[in-house]
């Protein structure tokens, strides 16, 4: 009995010395671990990467730019059923327990025991606590230290933290796949929907995928997925958060993701995304962009930008499609599975509605073609396999480019299709706008390119952006980044320099041959576009309307270059201008951008604008940082609502470039030039529309700029390497008609207001031809001329650049008019 009691006394003793040591193991295990443990009250400050993400005026998705895929959501606005369905799947005592869960801990150790050496990764029993610790302060290190230093985090997170917070901060951690990081992020990348939208199968694949996302593809692995997907169904089912009914529809539902595309949403978009892109990287550098979280509200109107990108690429495929067909994009050899050799080959993905395809067999009245397969989410090629014909009809423009046969019709599909070329088509329309079923023409990337800039001249908020034909094909920008001659959409820019410095729209010069002395560069002979043809003293409205370059030079030559590269400075065309009057007639370099924005000056009355892509853009926290309006509203912050207070007024402080009477009077000779000069082709619009045409040297580049007043245009169709368009290419025929195009939808909803005629201008008729007030019995055709005050004109006629030598042209009005003439180039008589 005594060796009982003493044996009984000796376990005793030993416990208690081995429970001391063990608390004291313990105790030294926490010191030990807890002296380097990361600062866990960072976390009440944590900014995670948030994408940016840009918008349209309309509110619709035009980017999004991260490194991460994460838009950060507060525990608050996220669903019940997507809470619970993440707690079923992780953690379902997450709301009971103190950061640790040590029944799972038990039956981690007991299975990690169970598979002791043979090199299976233990199963791990985190709880969401745990998980936040790991993934916010530690690393993915499979090791006992980590699990203690992991376990000691969680419950002094618990102890500082709510259960929302940490919630909060695991559901926009995680990682979920594709690219998604966060609920929220995941939601729109596999099921394009806001998280309040989900179903509960939906939510339940999300819930899924924390513990093993490249397992889980929806595609690749689709069986498995669902297979996870029901289980996390079930959990919700036993826990008693769905019905047996509700889990029973979700267990059945198909597990449908969609393909959804990180770049750009709105169609046509690409190159003013990019644009943004740049800005904001030069303004807040590439951790704000890609990790900020920012919203940017940009200027792009879709509906504009459709209408743009639709008359700019008909433009350029039109006079591509008028220089002949330059053959297959491509060779392929159709034996066989002919949809995956082509699904190999890089299409555009930008030009809908043209797609890619082969062509697999021909004849003289048509060609079977194949269309390029799609793609499934995990990249496999689909298996459906769609064809289409290409009649005769829709290759009658295939005239060949080159050889024996350039330039002839053709009369059978055969002579420009065989099996495997590899081509573009899209469908086929009716003359009456009707798509023939199953029916296709043949289509080609052109080789001209250009640029288009629609802007709001009294705010400079760019509403449209056509860089080039595809972005995909091509992300160079030729509205912002190609540095291309004016030609003579530079002259409204003389000719503001000579109005606003006394000249009048009246003003005679005179057009005929003009020799410059260059000095060692040798004699320079400006030629009008008709060379040789010379119209003798004509007004400075004409003179613009019928674009005469002699008139232009003799007029930069009276007023001095200097002063018309201040004005050009002024409007922003050139940094620099050179003392060559060649400069005048638009020999420089600018940009689409440049002149868009040079011409809403004049169209606003000359104040100035300064061109912007972005209205707002604010924090993640909702704050705006930027905003582009940056007028004053006097009254716009009222207390108290409306008190019969004097309403709003906004205060305009912006430089006056241009004297808003100069401004009028250049615009008003700009509506010349559409009713009766270079740019004609506008007239079908039937709203007042001002513009200037621009053919370059060589016909290198064809431009038109113009506004309504309250719609500005500028485009350009060149090639990137410049060369001829063709001897007989003129701005007026190519450039003018995709304005047109584009300004008959821009405009079809809007009333035709005419231009404002600013305080002070006076309308006085005047002989067209001359510029003179009409003498009696005149039966010469009158317009009524705008005049600043003081500026009417007289009734004797002299033109700058006439001599006493000089012949007199048939426009030079009779004697009886009071025409004299004078010697002398140096001012206006």
């Amino acid at each position: 009995m005594r060796l009982l009691v003493r044996f009984t006394g000796f376990l005793f003793t030993a416990g208690t010395v081995l429970f001391l040591v063990g608390v004291g193991a313990v105790a030294g295990l926490i010191w030990h671990f807890s002296r380097d443990l990361p600062d866990y009250s960072q976390l009440q400050d944590y900014e995670p990467p948030v994408m940016t993400r840009v918008h349209a005026v309309d509110g619709s998705l035009l980017g999004e730019y991260a490194k991460e895929r994460r838009l950060y959501l507060p525990i608050q606005a996220v669903p019940k059923l997507v809470i619970n369905a993440f707690l079923a799947a992780e953690d379902k005592n997450f709301y009971e327990h103190g950061g640790i869960d040590y029944t799972g801990m038990a039956r981690a150790g007991l299975l990690y025991l169970q598979n002791f050496g043979s090199n299976r990764r233990p199963q791990g029993a985190s709880t969401i606590t745990q998980q936040v610790a790991k993934n916010f302060l530690l690393t993915n290190e499979v090791s006992f230290a980590r699990k203690i230093k992991e376990a000691l985090l969680a419950m002094r997170i618990e102890k500082t933290y709510s259960k929302d917070k940490i919630l909060e901060l695991y559901l926009n951690e995680i990682y979920l796949g594709l690219g998604a990081y966060g609920i929220a992020a995941a939601s729109l990348v596999y099921f394009d929907k806001s998280v309040n939208e989900l179903t509960v199968a939906e939510a339940s694949y999300l819930a899924a995928l924390p513990k093993m996302p490249a397992t889980l593809h929806p595609v690749r692995n689709r069986d498995r997925a669902i297979e996870r997907r029901n289980y996390v169904i079930d959990r919700l089912q036993e826990n008693g958060w769905i019905k047996q009914a509700d889990a029973e529809k979700a267990r059945k539902e198909p597990l449908a993701v969609t393909n959804r595309s990180n770049g750009a949403h709105t169609f046509a978009g690409e190159y003013f995304a990019e644009e943004v892109r740049r800005d904001i990287f030069e303004r807040y550098g590439e951790k704000k962009l890609y990790e900020g979280g920012l919203s940017v509200r940009t200027t792009l109107d879709p509906k504009i930008q459709v209408m743009a990108r639709k008359t700019m690429v008909s433009g350029l495929v039109n006079y591509d499609e008028q220089q002949g067909y330059r053959g297959a994009i491509s060779k392929l050899d159709i034996s066989g599975d002919w949809g995956v050799k082509l699904a190999e080959i890089k299409s555009l993905s930008d030009i809908s509605p043209w797609r890619m395809a082969v062509v697999l067999e021909t004849s003289d009245q048509s060609a079977r073609i194949g269309f390029q397969p799609s793609r499934e989410l995990g990249g496999a090629v689909s298996k459906q396999r769609e064809t289409g014909l290409v009649t005769l009809d829709g290759v009658r423009w295939a005239r060949a480019a080159q050889g024996s046969a350039k330039g002839k019709t053709p009369n059978s599909v055969a002579q420009v299709l065989s099996p495997g070329d590899v081509i573009y088509a899209d469908p086929l329309f009716t003359k009456e706008g009707q798509p023939v079923e199953g029916q296709y023409r043949l289509r080609q990337i052109p080789e001209v390119s250009g640029a288009m800039v629609v802007m709001d001249p009294w705010t400079g908020r760019v509403l449209a952006m056509v860089g080039g034909f595809s972005f995909d094909q091509s992300q160079f920008n030729r509205a912002t980044q190609a540095y291309r001659q004016p030609g003579s959409t530079i002259k409204p820019i003389v000719y503001s320099a000579a109005i606003d410095n006394g000249y009048t729209p009246s003003s005679v010069v005179l057009d005929a041959p003009i020799e410059i002395d260059q000095g060692q560069a040798g004699v320079w002979r400006p030629e009008n576009f008709d060379v040789g043809k010379y119209m003798g003293p004509m007004t400075l409205r004409n003179a613009l309307r019928l674009s005469r370059n002699t008139v232009t030079v003799r007029l930069a030559q009276d007023i001095g270059m200097p002063l018309i590269g201040e004005y050009a400075r002024r409007f922003g065309v050139y940094d620099e201008v050179p003392n060559y009057l060649s400069y005048s007639l638009g020999t420089g370099e600018t940009t689409v951008m440049r002149m868009a924005t040079a011409y809403s000056m004049i169209a606003n009355g000359g104040r100035r604008v300064k061109p912007t892509l972005i209205d707002r853009i604010q924090d993640r926290y909702g704050h705006t940082i930027f905003k582009h309006d940056q007028r004053e509203c006097r009254g716009c912050d009222a207390p108290g609502g409306w008190k019969n207070q004097p309403e709003p007024q906004l205060i305009d402080r912006r430089e006056q470039v241009l004297d808003v009477l100069s401004a009028y009077q250049i615009t008003s000779m700009m509506e010349g030039v559409v009713q009766g000069g270079t740019a004609m082709a506008l007239r079908e619009v039937g709203k007042p529309i001002a513009g200037k045409t621009g053919t370059t040297s060589e016909a290198k580049d064809l431009w038109f700029v113009g506004f309504s007043p309250d719609l500005v245009v500028g485009l350009y169709v060149g090639y990137d390497k410049p060369r001829s368009l063709g001897r007989s290419a003129q701005a007026g025929h190519t450039a003018a008609p995709i304005a047109r195009d584009f300004m008959k939808l821009a405009l079809a909803d809007k009333p035709a207001t005419p231009f404002s005629i600013p305080a002070g201008i006076k309308l006085i008729r005047v002989d067209a031809k001359t510029g003179l007030r009409p003498g009696p019995g005149d039966s010469g055709r009158t317009i009524l001329e705008a005049f600043k005050p003081g500026s009417a004109p007289s009734d004797n006629y002299a033109a700058i650049g006439l001599t006493d030598d000089d012949a007199r042209p048939p426009q030079v009005p009779p004697p009886e008019t009071g025409f004299i003439m004078r010697s002398g180039t140096g001012g206006l008589w």
